[in-house]
């Protein structure tokens, strides 16, 4: 089964991938590796889930937020690199920002982490680093990096 296959079976459109905000390009390959800018809750150019975990959303609208952003990731992949050339998803590093005492981002990260094993299988398994931050840009709630190894 395909990539957009399994994305249907699972109910879920590609989007189309967010360009990006500044001087720097969404996916940067160097050899084998595919690093890939950061993505945030964009949906065909709408911004999504902005505000603080805890406050404006919960640990739900953050794993939702978190898997649009691992959609994003996919339709990057897609776009510019190919299904075909993909290896394996290497490591993702998950950022939000919430309020003081709210501690559930390892659920929120989950929303990443299951789209990525649900659509890649075992090329989705991945290491993954958690950052809390004061403010993300625009307000978003969740922001997600990933790096993928590719084929030769």
């Amino acid at each position: 089964m395909s990539i957009l296959q399994k994305l249907e079976t699972l109910g879920l459109v590609l989007p189309e991938p967010p360009a990006p905000g500044g001087n720097y390009v969404s996916v940067n390959i160097r050899e084998s590796i595919a690093y890939l800018a950061i993505q945030f809750p964009i949906l065909n150019g709408e911004f999504k889930y902005q505000g603080r975990l805890g406050n404006d959303l919960t640990t739900e609208d953050g794993y939702q937020a978190m898997k649009m952003c691992a959609l994003n990731v996919i339709a990057q992949i897609h776009h510019k690199v190919g299904f075909e050339r993909v290896s394996g998803l290497n490591h993702i590093d998950a950022y939000y920002q919430a309020v003081e005492n709210w501690d559930e981002a390892p659920k929120v990260v989950n929303g990443a982490s299951d789209l990525f094993v649900n659509v890649l299988e075992d090329k989705g398994l991945h290491s993954r680093a958690i950052f809390g931050v004061h403010k993300l840009s625009r307000n978003f709630s969740v922001g997600l990096t990933a790096s993928f190894t590719l084929l030769h």
